[in-house]
């Protein structure tokens, strides 16, 4: 026989209206987050994938950061090396226009300006720091600031301060890329070319493949160019198109990895896409299912408040006497 008090009654109407408010506050969680719980411990045995999943959305996040932050680099790398190919370029049009003309008496002038086209390529900054400087990024790599200073130094290597060390950067699971460049492999030919025609301008011999060019004084490049002037500046074309091509090949394998950055990229933005598709099937609650669970929890604590109140006002001996 089950026994019937007041007390008893109390507290299963009691049990009823925080049962109500927990459906209620669980109901309108749903409704705010559009999801069936707001932690892992929400959704029982599904909770194990669900942190799978987000594990794998960090990781795919991280990715895709470090893909765009590379992409970015790789855009500044090739608008530098095309200001540095520009200066080449146009340091061979200057030598060869001039001896088409038979005056050379304002080429020093138009390759100074050249060579400070070259300096700013190799000096380009990304974010603040130098791009081509290897791991000394506060340091700018290429150190002659003029033609005259490039004379004046030891060697060609002695007027770049960068290190050795290139970036690696890991763009997926199983790719790590070798991204950055220095400045003393991409401009090291050009400013050797630089280096040897002022130097040749200073009254010094220079040697180039072998073959010594010897002028007759400072200042000799000036007017209209002489039979060994003109031997001296066409070497000097030769190695400029060799310069200009070693530094054409960089710029297009900086290139490729930027079309296989981007493609890695657009891959990883439709990985996310689906796995952010599956992370909603798994956690999405309908909204409209929400809402009704919410109103029929507003009408429990109703009913149960209504029957605590009735309750208070309610004693068996009543019923008894």
């Amino acid at each position: 026989m089950t026994r019937v008090s007041t007390n008893g009654n109390f507290q299963s109407a009691l049990l009823s209206l925080m049962t109500a408010q927990s459906r209620a506050q669980q109901g309108q969680e749903r409704i705010d987050s559009e999801k069936i719980a707001t932690d892992m411990a929400g959704y029982g045995r599904g909770a194990e994938q669900l942190t799978s999943l987000t594990s794998t959305q960090a990781r795919l996040d991280g990715f895709i950061s470090t893909g765009e932050t590379v992409a970015a680099r790789l855009s500044a790398q090739d608008l530098a090396m095309g200001s540095i190919y520009e200066g080449g370029t146009g340091a061979r049009e200057a030598i060869a226009n001039s001896l088409a003309a038979g005056d050379i008496t304002n080429l020093m002038t138009e390759l100074g300006l050249q060579y400070q086209t070259v300096q700013g390529g190799l000096n380009a900054r990304y974010q603040g720091s130098y791009l081509f400087a290897g791991g000394q990024g506060d340091v700018a790599p290429a150190t002659a600031v003029t033609m005259a200073d490039l004379a004046t130094a030891t060697s060609t290597a002695s007027t770049f301060a960068n290190d050795t060390l290139k970036q690696r950067s890991r763009i997926d699971e199983k790719t790590t890329l070798e991204t950055s460049f220095l400045a003393s492999e991409i401009g090291g030919p050009l400013t050797e070319v630089f280096r040897n025609i002022q130097t040749f301008q200073n009254g010094a011999a220079v040697t180039v493949n072998g073959v010594t060019y010897t002028p007759t004084g400072a200042g000799t490049l000036t007017g209209q160019p002489s039979a060994d002037v003109t031997a001296f500046l066409k070497a000097q074309l030769g190695e400029l198109d060799k310069a200009n091509v070693d530094l054409t090949n960089q710029t297009a394998k900086n290139g490729l990895m930027q079309n296989h950055v981007e493609a890695t990229l657009d891959g990883q933005q439709g990985q996310k896409t689906a796995l952010q598709k599956m992370m909603k099937d798994k956690t999405a609650y309908d909204p409209a299912r929400a809402i009704t669970d919410l109103q029929q929890a507003q009408v429990a604590i109703q009913a149960s408040a209504q029957v605590i109140n009735t309750l208070r006002n309610t004693s068996l001996l009543d019923l008894l006497r």
